[in-house]
């Protein structure tokens, strides 16, 4: 167990605050305070980056009950004679060790933690695949182990330390990953996993811009297996074997394998019999199948544990369930550190107030399960669980540690026959071992719709937040746009990320799209952008800010107020050249004089519209609004005698205009993955995806036709798939004719005749497809812009235009 008097041994720094009474033993590291769960338990490390820094939390940490902490010190709360607050923090009641780096504390602090435990360990790295194999390894192995393994794709310079923390006495087996961006990196997570035996997946061109070259890349990486007894890899991958064979020392063993069975029929891995046959996973099993031949695993044993193989979840999917419920399905990732980050996600989800979490018995734990369940108690108790539903007879005997509702089965058939009646308007995470087949509960409480999907990657989503955050200066804010349902994403969703990333402002159109907001726990700031005289109790009622763009609407908005008996914030828009919406010039003097007499207004920004700020050949144009817009806003601000927030730019306008982000920025369709231009969506990630399936496949002779007016002409004799879309789904009429396609097994396929209302025909001649197989209208393998040129417009008209029947699946990696 570690104490913090250990820490300045450990990590080479200096304690400069050792309160009383003394703190509780280290169980927690914690780096993200939003991801609190035992206060007295836990260890915070303050890291500073490049957009954030973690010690402006300290406050609220303190708060909370968080008595520990590492800091930087050479920050500027962190001199000698420590204190965070004039007056609010004792040095007598807090724990504070001040080091040059923390994130290398916090390395330091894992790597004596591992030094701890004589147990063997698999280290992974490569380009892909490391995840999957990690996870299949733990399966695999553990039928002969108790595995300690990374949870999800922790692999970066603090996900891995994170991920070999949890390492106890329990464990006779550890299976970490390990990924960089750039030299250096690598020898540090060896310092933190010491391995004993390394497996290199393969190398790609992922991160290949933060290395000179791929030679660079593969020896860095290698770095991982600096004192490991042996190293899996595939012998056909020649780079990878050419540096390790030239590399490694003599005394470490290569344990290869290749894609071709040698002619003989000798070779590790032959006469597997495999649950998949594409290349990537056949390729992620053979590391798999390789070292536990090594190991000594007999070949009919191992056949017997691939049976246990299945496709990796490596996502939290948030769906739609019955009478108003979501769904977090993270079902089959079912031990503590899995646990931890599922209640992270419920956690930062604010859709329903109520929150209930649906959990078998936590299988081959390796602790003791009373200590076992009154961690899941405490964990569960720190993330403001209102209600457990436990499925299992472990859990079911150990009921008395949980403190707070709590209903419990036997068995997921019992839970089954009474699930209907249970829920209602609540948030549900479900995470259950694989025996009890969750998936049963997942299909009876989701709601039931069509095939057709609208997937929402939340992580790219949070990804290009921070892409367009590294844009700005470090005070500048961001109103991130959720209106027209965050651009067809699904709003009160995007806005509970964006609330738990710290976003400042949310922007909506209407009144109704705020009140939503608020309905499902969004308590960020929200500019409404066109209010109206029927809207403005609802802006009220709901702290909602409305967009004034006239002497009308202010005039109409203040009697309001002055017959209620209200005050309120307001949001100045200026005409500058958009020609849309917003006071001109001749307005100002009336407007200056209305807001200087009535108090009950306060000018909470100023703002305007660039009206071509993508398009480089208007630049002249745009920047004769920024500086117009900035004259007026100077000419209101002065005699109000405060400074409201101003901002002009959009995403475009957040690249291209870096001298324009006044106090705040305006984030619309940048954040939703699509760039201004080619350079500006290598950054970006696809957000939505927009799933289908083949209803029918038919075989069509030449000369007859398909579809509506017999509009589709067969020329050849064609096979012809019926999907599931139609243009009340959003899948536009003009795509009839073939002028639109979508990928059908990684082929593009033609839409053939006219769209109808909720299915469209497509041309899969030649193409291998089967009905039921999924169908993507657009996505990473097809960008919405290329659907866009098709249909003659712009990716906002059809991400809008995605109907509410549509059911949006929402997921985090």
């Amino acid at each position: 167990m570690l104490h913090f008097s250990q820490l300045p041994e450990i990590t080479g720094g200096k304690i400069v605050s050792s309160g009383k009474p003394k703190p509780a033993a280290i169980e927690h590291l914690l780096i993200d305070s939003r991801k609190l769960a035992v206060p007295e338990a836990s260890l915070f490390f303050a890291i500073r980056g490049d957009r954030h820094d973690g010690h402006e939390y300290i406050r609220e940490l303190y708060e909370k009950g968080v008595r520990q902490f590492v800091v930087e010190q050479n920050h500027p709360t962190t001199q000698e004679g420590f204190a965070f607050s004039k007056d609010t923090i004792l040095e007598d009641t807090i724990f504070v060790l001040a080091v040059p780096d923390p994130v290398r504390a916090l390395q330091a602090v894992a790597a004596w933690h591992r030094r701890q435990f004589q147990i063997p360990v698999v280290g992974i790295t490569g380009s892909n695949g490391k995840t999957i194999v990690k996870e299949w390894l733990a399966t695999l192995l553990g039928k002969s182990h108790h595995v300690a393994k990374s949870p999800r794709s922790y692999n970066s310079q603090v996900g891995v330390p994170l991920s070999v923390w949890p390492v106890n006495d329990s464990h006779t087996l550890g299976v970490f990953e390990a990924g960089i961006s750039k030299p250096g990196e690598m020898v540090r997570l060896e310092e933190v996993i010491q391995p004993t035996i390394g497996i290199f997946t393969n190398i790609g061109t992922a991160h290949d811009e933060g290395f000179e070259n791929r030679q660079q890349k593969i020896a860095e990486k290698a770095r991982l297996f600096a004192h490991c007894e042996a190293v899996v890899y595939c012998a056909d991958h020649a780079e990878i074997r050419q540096y390790l064979s030239e590399n490694l020392p003599p005394e470490v063993k290569r344990w290869t394998w290749n894609k071709n069975p040698i002619p003989n029929g000798e070779g590790l891995g032959v006469g597997f019999m495999l649950p998949f046959t594409d290349e990537a996973s056949v390729e992620n099993a053979m590391h798999c199948i390789t070292l536990m031949q090594h190991l000594g695993i007999s070949d009919a044993e191992i056949q017997e544990r691939l049976r246990l193989l299945h496709p990796v979840s490596m996502r939290l999917e948030l769906k739609q369930g019955i009478r108003g419920c979501y769904l977090i399905d993270d079902t089959y990732n079912n031990d503590l550190a899995g646990l931890q980050i599922a209640l992270d996600f419920l956690d930062s989800q604010q859709q329903r107030a109520r929150k209930t979490v649906i959990l078998s018995d936590v299988l081959e734990s390796g602790e003791d399960e009373a200590q076992l369940y009154g961690k899941i108690a405490g964990m569960l108790r720190g993330k403001n669980v209102d209600r457990l539903i436990g499925i299992g007879e472990v859990i079911s005997r150990n009921a008395g540690v949980f403190d707070f509702p709590t209903i419990l089965f036997p068995n997921t058939e019992d839970f089954l026959k009474k699930a209907n009646t249970l829920f209602s308007n609540e948030l549900i995470l479900l995470k259950g071992a694989r025996t009890f087949r969750f998936e049963r509960i997942v299909r009876q409480l989701q709601q039931k719709t069509h095939g057709t999907v609208l997937e929402i990657n939340l992580d790219a989503v949070a990804h290009n937040l921070n892409h367009f955050r590294s844009l700005l200066r470090p005070q500048t804010k961001i109103m991130a746009m959720v209106k027209a349902f965050a651009y067809g994403s699904g709003s009160a969703e995007i806005a509970s990320l964006l609330q738990f990333h710290r976003v400042d402002y949310l922007a909506v159109a209407y009144a109704d799209e705020g009140v939503l907001l608020r309905e499902n726990g969004i308590t960020l700031p929200i500019m409404v952008m066109n209010p109206s005289v029927e809207t403005f109790w609802q802006l009220i009622d709901c702290q909602l800010e409305p967009e004034i763009y006239s002497l009308r609407i202010l005039q109409e908005f203040l009697d309001f107020l002055e017959e209620n008996d209200h005050s309120a914030k307001i949001h100045l828009k200026l005409e500058t050249g958009m020609n849309r919406l917003g006071f001109e010039a001749e307005h100002l003097p009336e407007l200056i004089r209305t807001l200087r007499q009535n108090p009950r207004l306060h000018v909470a920004a100023i703002f305007s519209h660039l009206a071509a700020s993508e398009d480089p050949q208007h630049r002249d144009f745009t920047l004769a609004q920024i500086e117009r817009f900035e004259i007026v806003a100077d000419k209101i601000s002065k005699p109000l005698g405060y400074q409201p927030l101003r901002h002009i730019v959009n995403s475009a306008g957040i690249a291209h205009y870096p001298d324009a982000q006044f106090d705040m920025v305006r984030l619309g369709i940048g954040l939703y993955g699509v760039g201004t231009n080619a350079d500006e969506q290598t950054h970006l990630q696809t957000v939505g995806t927009l799933k289908t399936t083949i209803s029918q496949i038919k075989h069509v002779k030449a000369g007859e036709t398909v579809g509506y007016g017999r509009r589709g002409n067969v020329l050849t004799d064609s096979t012809i798939a019926t999907i599931a879309i139609g243009y009340a789904d959003g899948f536009d009429r003009r795509f009839s004719l073939g002028n639109g396609k979508v990928w059908v097994n990684g082929h593009l396929a033609p839409v053939i005749g006219s769209v109808c209302m909720d299915m469209t025909m497509v041309d899969i001649t030649n193409i291998p497809a089967q009905e039921g197989d999924t169908v993507v209208v657009f996505g990473a393998e097809s960008p919405i812009q290329q659907l866009a040129a098709w249909a003659n417009t712009i990716p906002y008209e059809l991400m809008t235009g995605i109907g509410e029947r549509v059911k949006r699946v929402f997921f985090a990696g």
